[in-house]
């Protein structure tokens, strides 16, 4: 499989090569027993950088993944209006068969207190859930196949290498700018190192009523869309259409504006949006497809990550 960037790109990339060989390889406390360990890293350290007391790795144990759900489902089923299932309000995770197989970056807060006179321990702050093709492959599939029909994307392109990321969130506190830096340079430093070429996942809207986002979903449609040969639909008996008002009757700053932190980022960076959204009951949201190129990355977030990478030292 070929790697798709350009010279220039690629000379970036390597750029940022250092970085992965720094950091601790064990737990948050630097130990770490054998018989714990459920993922290999295969030859990725784990962590990945850090900015002060913040520092992104890849969880490594049953332990850390657990932690990974608590956070997702205070995030999801406690802030948000995800409905919970009756064995995840037991549990108080939310978890699903791909927690299995998927890899799951964290970001960690080695200064955490719990309360004013509380001793530091290490928490859990911010998640990202990472499912490579081949994983996918053997397994269960891609997540988002549940919402799109993504096998003909990938089908059309079977000399590249995709990565699904999904299950995003930020604890209330920490979702500022350090801690996006962190997820996206451990995601920056995965997809070096498999040499991943497209990042795809499902992104969502708040909202399971299209009808009262019907800008937002427009500005998509118009501003947003691949070409033919990088598009993927929404599944046909989830699809809702995205081009609900004519391209001049869209404010794109307006839009824009409106649309959720995560979506606006993934466009920054070069993303493309998918044929259709997907109302997810479950979860309260109104979900469309992310369809990012390595090659399509904007070059001044390559230039941000690749030349200084001293920053994220751990």
């Amino acid at each position: 499989m070929q790697f798709a960037v350009t010279t220039n790109l690629r000379k970036m990339f390597d750029s940022m090569r250092p970085i992965l060989m720094k950091g601790q390889t064990g737990g948050p406390g630097g130990k770490m027993l054998r018989r714990d360990v459920v993922r290999d890293t295969m030859g990725l350290p784990v962590s990945l950088g850090r900015i002060g007391p913040l520092e992104v790795r890849l969880a490594t144990t049953r332990k850390e993944i657990r932690k990974a759900q608590r956070l997702r489902y205070k995030v999801f089923y406690e802030e948000m209006s995800a409905v919970a299932p009756a064995h995840h309000k037991l549990v108080r995770r939310d978890k699903d068969a791909f927690d299995r197989v998927c890899d799951h970056l964290l970001v960690i807060d080695h200064e955490h207190r719990a309360g004013p006179m509380k001793v530091k321990r290490p928490k859990v702050v911010g998640t990202y859930r990472l499912l490579r093709q081949d994983v996918a492959e053997a397994n269960f599939g891609f997540y988002s196949a549940g919402e799109f029909d993504i096998d003909p994307l990938i089908n059309r392109h079977t000399d590249q290498r995709f990565l699904e990321l999904g299950r995003s969130c930020v604890l209330a506190p920490y979702r500022n700018k350090k801690t996006v830096e962190l997820l996206w340079q451990g995601i920056w430093a995965y997809v070096l190192h498999h040499r991943i070429d497209v990042m795809i996942g499902c992104a969502s809207l708040e909202g399971i009523r299209p009808e009262q986002m019907r800008e937002e979903l427009a500005f998509l449609h118009h501003f947003a869309r691949p070409s033919e040969q990088w598009d993927a639909k929404a599944v046909d008996v989830r699809f809702r259409p995205m081009n609900v008002l004519p391209k001049e009757s869209v404010n794109p700053k307006r839009a824009l504006a409106n649309l959720p932190p995560l979506v606006k980022g993934y466009l920054r960076l070069g993303a493309k949006i998918g044929d259709g959204a997907v109302i997810d009951q479950q979860f309260g949201t109104t979900d469309i497809l992310i369809i990012l190129r390595v090659c399509d990355i904007d070059p001044r977030y390559i230039d941000y990550y690749g030349n200084n990478p001293d920053r994220f030292a751990a």
